[in-house]
């Protein structure tokens, strides 16, 4: 949803009035992301319930020149406050240099900015802590194949998000970091390559795993998306989904009908509506010239079988 900014004339004639309008202005890294569309209905379903607030949102498209842009014309614009889901979080140095230069607040969401340590003031993170969402998903697949008789070793693939996205590398080395626990050492990766967050390319990259014909006991992936792909390849590869663990990260919808269906083992559920809603209000509470923690974090929750239906 947008909504159109008042006029500059207008604003200015009501500065310092109550009834000012807020104006916030976000870009988004891309609009086809599912997991991003939680996130995004979350921030239109919460401006929803809050008077005299204004959010114009738009697509990156996946385009760091793009999003650059966009916080440009917002700045330019006189909005209010910005908030931002980095296309790349490698990039996030220049659009906090642009909005502090300017004075206006800027929120970052879900994706971790790469200056999170140096940080201007009036600006902050609301996202989880990506340390417990790959941690919670590679422990749970450990202990699945520990009681399914595989402690004395289990084979398994990697499916990595875009790498120049902090939250695919925090994950990656949460898995990483599992295996190398002493309760978790019998796991190997046979390989790990990147599917960009998507599921079709996931679904052709574990078509071509299973071409080399290497029997394999776990698929772990950094989001739900990839996880489903690699099980439309499986599934389209006549392997019996019983005999092998699936994991993923968000707990999407589509991710809680696949585990109903059990093909999907493990989720871990991101509060995405709840970032959304989050970035709202810490966008409007930096406008108002209020004090926030620099990160404000939510709880990722692990999802299995036995406690899928509290999401659905």
């Amino acid at each position: 949803m947008k909504k159109i900014f008042l006029a500059a004339g207008l604003s200015a004639l009501m500065m310092g009035g109550s009834a000012m309008a807020q104006n916030i202005g976000a870009s988004i890294a891309r609009f086809d992301d599912n997991g991003l569309t939680i996130m995004r209905n979350g921030m239109t379903a919460h401006i929803e319930t809050l008077d005299g607030v204004n959010l114009q949102m738009e697509d990156a498209q996946d385009d760091v020149a793009r999003q650059l842009d966009q916080i440009n014309n917002f700045i330019a614009s006189g909005v209010d406050a910005i908030i931002v889901n980095a296309v790349d979080t490698n990039a996030t140095e220049a659009m906090s240099n642009a909005a502090a230069a300017a004075g206006v607040p800027l929120v970052y969401v879900n994706r971790q900015p790469v200056n999170m340590d140096t940080l201007p003031d009036g600006q902050a993170f609301v996202a989880s802590n990506e340390i417990e969402s790959g941690t919670l998903e590679a422990f749970q697949i450990c202990r699945n194949l520990r009681a399914a008789g595989k402690s004395g070793g289990a084979r398994g693939y990697l499916m990595n998000g875009q790498l120049s996205n902090q939250a695919a590398v925090q994950r990656s080395k949460d898995v990483h970091d599992v295996i190398g626990m002493d309760m978790c050492n019998f796991m190997e990766l046979i390989d790990e390559q990147t599917a960009n967050w998507s599921r079709d390319e996931a679904q052709d990259l574990m078509t071509n795993w299973m071409s080399s014909g290497e029997p394999f006991d776990f698929v772990i992936a950094n989001n739900d998306e990839m996880a489903i792909g690699a099980i439309q390849a499986m599934k389209a590869g006549g392997i019996d989904m019983a005999d092998v663990q699936v994991g993923g990260v968000d707990a999407t919808p589509d991710a809680l009908v696949a585990m109903a269906a059990g093909d999907l083992d493990v989720t871990v559920f991101q509060d995405l509506a709840g970032q959304g809603a989050g970035s709202i209000d810490t966008a409007l509470k930096l406008a108002a010239g209020e004090d926030v923690d620099k990160t404000v974090f939510i709880p990722f929750i692990l999802v299995t079988p036995e406690n899928a239906a509290e999401f659905q």
